[in-house]
């Protein structure tokens, strides 16, 4: 954390600006690169876990430890960090929360914010901050954290992040239904939110040939479970190796859209649970929603074409990945906090020296 900051600090005495990253799984997101930083700052050597309490249900770690391990470290115990972001292998601890990535179980767990309990971080100038601590509820101060997640790298350097866990569940299964048309999906969805259950993930597919998939992931007992079958009579249930299988390319769809198609974009939409269907009618191509809590994506061929949806389509919508190179206008549409967002921009870094551009092209 020392060398991070030292680091920072005579970029900044030398009026030189700053790319910051891990391993770059995330270039595609947020704002292109700064292709002419002067400095150049890979977190990926900080691997360490720092502590580790499983009785107490927290763990601090290095901002450059990779999501993958993390997750292999907690499993020998029975504990989880429940997010499941995509370039779920490679991504690093700080990758993950500085695009505030979650993935399907964000309706039952929440998302990186509710997660994090402390984590310390180096601004422009070299000055370590240390926001929360190691105990899962903080009442005193500031809690500055939360500011970085989500600020791909402007504000500050991410070097250290305290979690709070959560227990595995005993039992893990994916319920699918195959069904024929939108509508009818979205009626299984309307269903399942009226009903006592209470999946971790719910998200509606589109599959190949006009398909549709709902799915539902349930962690939980035996009684659960066969609560779930009881209520799912029509539904294919999925466990072990099948269940990770059908979900890896869910929770992948993202880069595995900008692996096969170089020039394509993923844009993401915003919408109320009744707006979903909608969402996803809109949508050309391939598409993935979690219907559980209103966030849509969906997969263009090229920017041309994701430009001309997100300036039509009437949604709440901005470009969720696209090629570094690509000059296309990522976060169209900034709300009234965007004049908020610029002060705390000045507060944190008033020279603009943090991957400049990265916050979606705009800070």
């Amino acid at each position: 954390m020392d060398e991070l900051a030292a680091t920072l600090a005579g970029a900044h005495a030398a009026h030189r600006t700053v790319a910051v990253y891990g391993t770059g799984t995330k270039r595609v997101c947020g704002g292109p690169p700064p292709t002419s930083a002067e400095v150049n700052v890979s977190t990926s050597a900080m691997t360490r876990v720092l502590e580790y309490e499983p009785a107490d249900l927290t763990i601090s770690v290095e901002a450059g430890l990779k999501w993958a391990e993390l997750q292999a470290l907690l499993a020998k115990n029975q504990q989880m960090i429940p997010l499941d972001p995509p370039w779920f292998d490679n991504a690093t601890v700080g990758g993950v929360l500085a695009s505030n990535a979650p993935g399907p179980r964000r309706r039952l767990y929440g998302s990186p914010r509710d997660m994090v309990i402390g984590m310390k971080f180096s601004t422009a100038d070299g000055t370590i901050i240390q926001s929360g601590g190691m105990v899962v509820k903080n009442v005193a101060g500031l809690d500055m954290s939360k500011l970085m997640i989500g600020s791909f790298g402007t504000l500050g350097v991410m070097g250290v992040v305290n979690f709070k866990l959560t227990p595995m569940p005993p039992r893990s299964a994916t319920f699918i239904e195959r069904l024929s048309s939108l509508d009818e999906a979205m009626a299984r969805r309307d269903r399942v939110l009226t009903s006592v259950l209470l999946p971790a993930a719910l998200d509606v597919i589109r599959g190949p040939r006009g398909a549709w998939i709902l799915a539902l992931q349930v962690g939980a007992t035996e009684k659960v479970m066969q609560r779930y079958r009881r209520e799912l009579t029509t539904a294919e249930m999925l466990e072990g190796d099948a269940e990770a299988s059908f979900w890896r390319p869910v929770r992948e769809f993202t880069p595995e859209w900008m692996t096969a198609h170089p020039g394509g974009v993923v844009v993401r939409v915003s919408v109320e649970l009744r707006g979903v269907g909608p969402a996803l009618a809109s949508l050309p191509g391939s598409a993935v929603a979690r219907a559980g809590n209103g966030v849509v994506y969906g997969a263009f061929e090229t920017a041309e074409a994701a430009a001309k949806y997100v300036a039509s389509c009437g949604f709440a919508a901005v470009v969720e990945a696209a090629p570094p190179e690509s000059a296309m206008e990522r976060w169209p549409k900034p709300g009234s906090d965007f004049a908020v967002m610029q002060e705390v921009k000045r507060m944190l870094d008033p020279h603009n020296r943090l991957n400049p551009g990265r916050l979606h092209g705009r800070l």
